[in-house]
């Protein structure tokens, strides 16, 4: 069964550019995804969108839909009312290139900043060996796609624009949280994460979390546990003793 639907699509490029209407043909188990290829097929051949596997998994559609940032593809629409009007824009924290399609390049800048994993030195790569609970409580991280919805929502990068060269944002605080949470890696990654990637940035808001398509609890699981262990290191005065001691015996 289908029904025209109302859509309110925004239209234009790093200039400037507007909202515009469209009555379009919806039909049963469609999302919204569908809904924008129909409009390119037969009324807009030149709507700029970003998609790739239309399955959730590449994070490549991602948009706000009535001012929230989801996956278009993920996004069902009979979760509208058929007289609903739909809005569709692009995501707010990143530059405009052309309709819906936004330069993310922030991301990669900051994916580059964060060295990789530093295993012990000595240790062949085959020859890695740690208890399956540790496996487990990096596992959940491991299912993040990059639609950086995340770092879309988050306010420090949404609404402060100069915070951007200081803050790295959730989804990349959280690939440093799990590097800290691995037993094999050397690095110290709370004085990075503090330091030069602006974990104190962070007011646990739990609006990242909030819009992961994937489900993860990138604040309670990943920010928070990171805020935990960064304080520790900096104000419990047995942690302090105990690197003290540590470092005399290396001398």
């Amino acid at each position: 069964m289908s029904y025209e639907a109302h859509f309110r699509v925004w239209r234009g490029d790093a200039v400037g550019g507007d909202l515009q209407d469209f009555s379009v043909e919806v039909n049963e188990g469609e999302v919204v995804l569908d809904i924008i290829h129909r409009l390119q097929a037969t009324q807009a051949g030149d709507l700029a969108v970003r998609w790739n596997c239309k399955a959730g998994k590449c994070g490549s559609c991602s948009a706000e839909i009535n001012g929230r940032p989801r996956l278009l593809c993920m996004t069902r629409m009979s979760t509208f009312a058929e007289a609903d009007m739909i809005t569709v824009t692009p995501l707010r924290a990143f530059p405009v290139i052309r309709d819906l399609v936004t330069d993310v390049s922030f991301n990669y800048a900051k994916a580059r900043e964060i060295p990789a994993f530093a295993p012990p030195k000595g240790v062949a790569a085959g020859d890695y060996r740690m208890e399956q609970i540790d496996v487990e409580r990096s596992q959940e991280f491991r299912k993040c796609i990059e639609c950086f919805l995340c770092q879309n929502v988050c306010h420090v990068v949404r609404d402060h624009e100069d915070n951007k060269d200081a803050f790295a944002g959730p989804r990349f605080l959280m690939r440093i949280a799990e590097l800290d949470m691995h037993p094999l890696d050397e690095m110290d990654r709370k004085k990075q994460a503090q330091d030069e990637h602006g974990l104190g940035y962070c007011n646990i808001t739990k609006c990242c979390t909030e819009v992961c398509p994937e489900h993860i609890k990138i604040t309670d699981n990943a920010l928070i546990p990171m805020k935990e262990r960064v304080v520790d290191r900096k104000f419990d005065p047995l942690v302090w003793l105990g690197s003290k001691i540590r470092r005399r015996e290396n001398v």
